[in-house]
């Protein structure tokens, strides 16, 4: 089971070799791994080594190690998607197919932040429609979500029904929603939103806040998502110019 020495550095073939196991169901989701003591001694590498290798694979999101317990093979995500390509959340959970639902929390009107003011160029006047959400997945929690949307804009017919804001905007209030832009930030444990998604107390979220506009550049729709990071991974294809 030794690692066979070739021209890479060490810990990068101690990675390879741990990710072919895991995906070979050697080590599966949620399985503690052997020691360090005794996975150093059966791939025949310093136990310093397989440390830069185990580092880098929780940077990645392959393993999770909990401090005076071990390190454990992390799920792999349910969900993935370009993040070049504006999915909704409800199509994104029907892509994997897996049925979308909605945990409604509440709908309430406030007065614009500072950041409204100038997200959407409104005045202290206006008003803003605030609703916060916990999106499902075959039962399960995987999404917080927290929207926002000039109350001006928001449609009357509005109801808490397990509908998109995409759909709700588009079908019930003419507004279609062309591009959005988007800043993606890792995070940890959070007190409120934890509890909610079922995470446990190592599980980083992944916090999507994205300001979306509708096709003659107006914005519309201020989303602040929270995604587990175990059931979501996003990637993108970056060209040349």
């Amino acid at each position: 089971m030794t690692i066979k020495s070739d021209n890479r550095h060490l810990y990068l073939q101690v990675i390879d070799r741990l990710k072919k196991d895991i995906d070979k169901g050697v080590y599966k989701e949620k399985e503690r791994l052997p020691s360090e003591f005794e996975l150093s001694r059966q791939l025949g590498i310093s136990r310093a080594t397989l440390r830069e290798a185990l580092r880098i694979l929780e940077e990645e999101n392959r393993i999770v190690r909990r401090h005076g317990v071990g390190t454990f093979v992390n799920s792999k995500p349910l969900f993935s998607s370009g993040i070049e390509q504006l999915h909704s959340v409800t199509d994104m959970i029907k892509q994997a197919g897996m049925e979308p639902g909605t945990v409604f929390l509440s709908s309430t009107t406030q007065g614009p932040t500072d950041e409204d003011l100038l997200r959407f160029s409104c005045t202290p006047d206006d008003e803003m429609t605030v609703i916060e959400r916990v999106r499902t997945a075959n039962g399960d929690p995987v999404v917080y979500c927290v929207d926002k949307v000039p109350s001006n804009l928001m449609p009357a017919s509005f109801t808490h029904e397990d509908r998109s804001m995409f759909s709700l905007l588009e079908e019930d209030g003419g507004l279609y929603i062309s591009y959005a832009v988007t800043h993606i930030e890792p995070a940890g444990y959070n007190d409120k939103v934890s509890p909610i998604l079922g995470c446990e107390p190592e599980t980083a979220l992944l916090v999507l806040k994205q300001l979306h506009y509708d096709d003659k550049d107006q914005p519309i729709l201020y989303s602040l998502n929270y995604f587990k990071a175990d059931r979501f991974s996003f990637h993108v294809v970056r060209k040349r110019v």
